[in-house]
């Protein structure tokens, strides 16, 4: 009895002792994510994303990148459970889907992660006020480079 409570109060002690929150284990508490985001940059890129909420401890999401001149790809996403954790799928065009799992973060922020996959590494979603900011980062050639994006909800 000891043992499990000193076990107990160490894990206490060091989550109270500045470490990193646990990733949690649903993916309703991602309800933020839905709904549906534009951004258009400064070379005129326009970049949409929508999130379904969550229904059935599950999120779909679509992304669509338009270039100036019309070309568009476009993206499938994905955040299911699995055993490692919430997992973020994204299919893109031409490619194999590529997941990655969800990772201890702040409050508020959904980090996913893939250490295996070449770029990006990290996909990451926070509420910006009344946006949606999204990241992805990672190595390429040595080199950090990360690509962000803030959303405006489509009204």
């Amino acid at each position: 009895m000891r043992i499990i409570i000193a076990a107990l109060a160490l894990g206490l002690a060091t989550t109270a002792g500045g470490q990193e929150p646990a990733a949690p284990t649903t993916i309703d508490d991602l309800a933020w994510m839905a709904g549906a985001w534009t951004q258009t940059d400064d070379r005129g890129v326009t970049t949409r994303e929508t999130w379904l909420a969550p229904l059935g401890g599950a999120m779909a999401g679509v992304g669509q990148t338009t270039r100036p001149g019309g070309r568009t790809s476009f993206e499938f996403m994905s955040i299911t459970p699995s055993p490692a954790g919430p997992t973020f799928t994204a299919r893109l065009e031409g490619q194999t889907p590529t997941p990655f799992v969800r990772r201890p973060a702040p409050a508020g922020e959904a980090v996913f992660e893939n250490l295996d996959h070449d770029f990006p590494q990290r996909v990451i979603y926070r509420p910006c006020g009344e946006d949606l900011c999204g990241r992805i980062e990672g190595v390429v050639d040595g080199q950090a480079r990360a690509i962000d994006w803030r959303y405006a909800r489509v009204r």
